[in-house]
């Protein structure tokens, strides 16, 4: 066995071993929109971290540039100096402020953990980001990630902001946008674009 292949195997022997630990965050945290109890971030990290310290573990939680919400890469790294990335999640902000997007920080950070180390909550807070997300992928199918890279290029050439769009269409997020509105706003913001760029011209 070469030296990188002792690394891995050090990573992946404390990771199962620290998952097998992890018992479920305690629902001691009220939501007082839905009137019932739930894991929050703390909980979980409380319920993750003696199993992952005692194995020499421990996590971290990048954020990637987004306009329209947030997303959350989870790295586990070992003492050994081997990481493995556990993957990313993205979650909309439901506003376009500090509390919109910090809400979407935390619900991101959080499901991340729970999918990563198994944490056995149930399905739980329902908070502004999971009841916006719900809500919208149950009524419609939504915009693929192509349609939705055209559409910011669009927007970017006639000055439409994210903002309108999601006002005008109700939606949470611009990636939120029902696929079968996709045509007609795309025509809208090039026609706008254009006139733009005749303007300017």
């Amino acid at each position: 066995m070469t030296a990188v292949q002792k690394v891995e195997a050090s990573l992946a022997s404390a990771y199962v071993a620290a998952f097998a630990e992890i018992e479920g965050a305690v629902k001691d945290a009220k939501n007082p929109h839905f009137k019932s109890k739930y894991a929050d971030l703390p909980a979980v990290i409380a319920a993750i971290k003696p199993a992952l310290v005692k194995h020499g573990l421990a996590f971290t939680q990048p954020c990637e540039p987004s306009s329209e919400g947030v997303t959350v890469r989870t790295i586990l790294h070992h003492a050994s100096g081997e990481a493995l990335d556990l993957g990313s999640l993205f979650v909309p902000a439901n506003k376009r402020d500090a509390q919109g997007f910090g809400s979407a920080l935390t619900y991101a950070r959080r499901y991340a953990l729970v999918s990563a180390f198994g944490v056995p909550t149930e399905d739980d807070d329902g908070n502004a980001a999971s009841a916006s997300v719900a809500r919208q992928h149950s009524a419609v199918a939504t915009i693929n990630q192509a349609q939705f890279e055209e559409l910011e290029l669009l927007m970017g050439r006639s000055g439409t902001t994210a903002e309108t769009i999601c006002k005008g269409y109700g939606i949470a997020a611009v990636a939120m946008l029902p696929a079968s509105k996709f045509p007609k706003l795309k025509e809208r913001l090039e026609t706008t674009a254009k006139e733009l760029e005749r303007t300017a011209a």
